[in-house]
């Protein structure tokens, strides 16, 4: 992405232009164009992606994989039989004993073609007619 903003840069595009068409802030982009404008061209060369790289190989990933099949219930959870982001980290905790964030165990179980599962919430003493009515005729007053 530093590499289009040199090239930008270089056709005259100023650092709110780059910013907006990049997606990225005005700072980094006005960060960017100083060290262009200073001549250092290899300051821009990407630094590849961000974040800690995964700490599962593929034998460990593999057998999470099998652990996620087995079922939370195999692992102590009864209450229900979801796979939510917070279990899935204390299961990799559990099994490995290495921590990873909600986002970080998002990106492992994609990475596996799982995805967490959100459970719904609902009031105790919803009204399913009133509900219903109200998705086909939201804006009538009652």
């Amino acid at each position: 992405m530093r590499f289009e903003a040199a090239e930008m840069f270089g056709q005259g595009v100023r650092p709110p232009g780059v910013a907006r068409r990049l997606r990225v802030s005005r700072k980094s982009a006005y960060a960017w164009h100083a060290v262009w404008r200073d001549g250092d061209r290899s300051a821009l060369v990407s630094e590849g992606p961000g974040g800690f790289p995964c700490q599962l190989n593929d034998a460990r990933a593999a057998r999470l994989q099998a652990e996620l099949e087995a079922a939370p219930a195999a692992h102590g959870w009864r209450e229900d039989q979801r796979w939510n982001l917070a279990r899935v980290a204390e299961l990799i905790h559990r099994l490995f004993g290495h921590r990873y964030t909600p986002r970080g165990v998002s990106h492992l179980l994609h990475r596996l073609g799982w995805s967490p599962q959100v459970p719904a919430h609902r009031v105790v003493g919803r009204n399913e007619q009133a509900v219903e009515l109200w998705r086909i005729e939201p804006f009538r007053v009652r």
